[in-house]
């Protein structure tokens, strides 16, 4: 599920919902809506999937 990689992501980096929300969809309640039960689009889905895999691997870098 979506959310749950999303509340782990924001755990494990210390990032606000809100921060993330802009980072990867431009929408910062984009974490807020999803706690209250949106369901992101499969494009959108696939997009933050691959914002927090990239965020991850450049933070392991160096």
């Amino acid at each position: 599920m979506l959310i749950r990689s999303i509340e782990k992501f924001l755990r494990d980096t210390g990032m606000a919902a809100t921060k993330f929300g802009r980072l990867a969809t431009h929408d910062p309640r984009f974490v807020l809506d999803l706690r209250n039960g949106r369901t992101p689009r499969s494009d959108t889905e696939r997009r933050v999937e691959h914002f927090m895999n990239k965020y991850m691997e450049n933070a392991h870098v160096g």
